[in-house]
């Protein structure tokens, strides 16, 4: 069986900005959350979560040793800081829009305490 849960249930995100590029760090809670993410967190899942503001490609990098993963969402920002209309064209709220995204998760995953 599985269920549906938010991201924030698995893991932590931090983000930022270069350019017109954004960048999403999700750290796992545990190594087993860590394989599951490596497994369903997908540079096309993370896409899709985003379709409305990243007209570009998303690149995922792996860090095992941190249990965590780093996205980049290029040209998510509309120009960049100096060059785009939109609220927030430093890429800083991706990470927690990125952590709103709900996954199908084994029910004999432990969650977040």
């Amino acid at each position: 069986m599985a269920r549906k849960v938010r991201l924030n249930q698995l893991a932590y995100a931090r983000s930022g900005d270069k350019g017109d590029g954004s960048n999403v760090g999700v750290v796992a809670y545990t190594p087993a959350i860590y394989e599951f993410l490596r497994a369903h967190l997908t540079p096309e899942r993370v896409k899709q979560h985003f379709s409305e503001i990243c007209a570009g490609d998303v690149v995922r990098y792996e860090a095992p040793n941190l249990l965590a993963l780093n996205f980049i969402l290029r040209d998510s920002l509309g120009g960049g800081g100096s060059e785009s209309l939109k609220t927030d064209a430093q890429g800083k709220t991706h990470g927690l829009g990125m952590l709103q995204m709900e996954l199908e998760v084994p029910d004999d995953l432990p969650l977040r305490a």
